[in-house]
């Protein structure tokens, strides 16, 4: 095996497991999707254990029900849903499962069928016309008000400190918050208030300063607030981006939690997306040709590689090969398959400098997005999914155990 294959954990894989570099020889000439649930199911014991409240699966990062499934059974009991569709699926996957639909800006027929159809109760809001769209789609047929809803305000806070920015879309602004508060406060069984401080927060300083805002909101607003929610944000590590250990997230949240006008029977809530499965899979691609310090690899931006693309997010990468390269590493870009000047990734993505037509390249931490994000375009796609057992190529989770949680659920 050669010396840009990862080593991370290969020596605690069972001799008859499947590895990156097992499905590289069988030379396949479509892209492969290898995942990995025992580094989901890691991921997800360790916010069940550690994170100071409840933690709820942001769908939209990864919407396989695999996946799902994975998670529920580490223990992950709540989900954010995004869609309709999302509801749907996750209520098909996981009849027990908690549904919190946390988009600021649904379809009226989407927040009742989500009532009625599928026990949802918590939803998301960020204007008085979103307030009055979901008291209105939860009456009862008879019009009386529904008394069990949960309704988390979301307020608008900074993506400073963040990788892709989320400031400017949702999120109810300081001058409008006090009216919004009351109001929701009159018609909620609960109130929450919640956030998102942008995607691969890289400093846990933006929830210290996103929590300072909810602070102020409820001074000003002077209402009993039952659920802080902190949203997303929470990082995994990639070339160019590794972040301070995820503990230092939670220590921070924590104390600026504690330090909130809140009663001591309010929840905390966290909605990781990223972090739970950003290290579930990888993907192979093969290199169809080389010019110069471009590769030609057989998946882009209308796949997996997205983000690559169209945000120039740096993935690891590792040549898999079984003759050892002698050559040193170099920066590659890549083109996708498709027949589009936009299909490109720019990287810089570092391999040997002898790489050539025919090789493989693992391309990893495509868990979170890459899957969600993928197209038919130019008929080109992902044929195969190959269930691996070697570490994921950077983990935040070394040395954790992957044991899944007891059969007893807490809802």
């Amino acid at each position: 095996m050669h010396k840009h294959h990862r080593a991370l954990g290969l020596a605690s894989v069972p001799n008859n497991a499947v590895t990156g570099i097992d499905v590289a020889r069988s030379c396949p000439a479509e892209p492969v999707t290898l995942v990995r649930p025992h580094a989901a199911r890691r991921a997800a014991r360790f916010f069940v254990e550690k994170f100071p409240g409840r933690t709820l699966y942001a769908v939209k990062a990864n919407p396989s029900p695999d996946l799902i499934r994975i998670l529920w059974d580490a223990g992950v009991t709540h989900y954010d849903v995004a869609s309709i569709a999302e509801v749907r699926m996750v209520r098909a996957t996981l009849p027990e499962a908690v549904l919190c639909f946390m988009h600021p800006v649904k379809a009226e027929e989407a927040i009742a069928e989500a009532y009625f159809g599928h026990g949802v109760r918590t939803f998301s809001l960020d204007s008085m016309e979103e307030l009055d769209k979901i008291v209105r789609a939860t009456r009862a047929p008879d019009g009386t008000p529904a008394a069990d809803l949960t309704l988390c305000v979301r307020l608008r806070v900074s993506s400073d400190y963040s990788k892709l920015s989320l400031a400017s879309k949702f999120g109810v602004s300081p001058v409008e918050a006090k009216e919004l508060l009351i109001a929701a406060r009159q018609v909620a069984d609960a109130l929450g208030i919640c956030f998102h401080v942008g995607s691969q927060a890289m400093t846990p300083d933006a929830y210290a300063q996103a929590m300072e805002r909810v602070r102020q909101a409820i001074v000003e607003a002077a209402v009993t607030v039952d659920v802080i929610d902190v949203g997303g944000g929470f990082p995994s590590s990639y070339p160019g981006m590794e972040p301070p250990p995820l503990e230092l997230y939670f220590e921070t949240i924590h104390r600026a939690f504690e330090k909130l006008p809140v009663s001591y029977s309010s929840e905390l809530w966290a909605e990781p997306g990223r972090a739970l499965c950003a290290e579930y899979s990888s993907l192979i691609v093969r290199v169809e040709k080389r010019r110069g310090d471009e590769l030609y690899i057989n998946d882009g931006a209308y796949g997996a590689l997205f983000d690559a693309a169209h945000v120039g997010w740096r993935f690891p990468v590792t040549l898999l090969r079984d003759t050892e390269s002698r050559t040193k590493p170099m920066a590659f870009s890549f083109y996708g398959p498709t027949c589009d000047d936009m299909d490109r990734m720019a990287g810089p993505f570092m391999l040997p400098a002898d790489i050539a037509a025919g090789d493989y390249i693992e391309v990893g931490m495509l868990g979170a997005y890459g899957c969600a994000m993928r197209t038919g375009f130019n008929g080109f796609g992902t044929a195969r999914t190959v269930t691996v057992a070697d570490e994921p190529m950077t983990t935040l989770y070394a040395g954790r155990t992957a044991e899944p949680a007891s059969n007893v659920v807490k809802l």
